[in-house]
């Protein structure tokens, strides 16, 4: 949201840490979802919010039965953080794509979470 929000605090730090990103990113579904709901507040937010997706090329991937029955086990799981869906749909994907790298400013959650149960994140910025 933050790299979408010029009146954010981290908008700054997280344009800059964008453009200096290699290769591809994804997202997921529900990380969309989240996204717009949180900029429907801001004038333009949600056309603002896909219409980036859409420019910068982000692959956006839905969730599979799969996906969503390890997204439970992981939600179980880190239930204390709490973990939500989105940031379990992430990991997932994370998994899926065989990623340490994360982009999000959720410090707290994703210097927690681990891949497979034992692999640390690599937070952007």
């Amino acid at each position: 949201m933050s790299i979408l929000d010029r009146g954010q605090e981290e908008h700054a730090a997280c344009r800059v840490a964008y453009e200096n990103l290699d290769g591809r990113l994804a997202t997921t579904e529900a990380v969309v979802a989240e996204t717009c709901h949180l900029l429907s507040r801001v004038s333009r937010g949600i056309e603002v919010c896909l219409e980036f997706i859409l420019e910068s090329g982000i692959a956006v991937v839905p969730s599979s039965v799969e996906s969503m029955r390890r997204a439970l086990v992981l939600i179980r799981k880190y239930r204390d953080i709490p973990m939500d869906y989105a940031d379990a749909t992430l990991v997932v994907l994370a998994e899926e794509l065989g990623t340490d790298q994360v982009f999000t400013l959720d410090q707290k959650g994703f210097l927690t979470y681990r891949l497979h149960g034992r692999r640390s994140f690599r937070v952007i910025p």
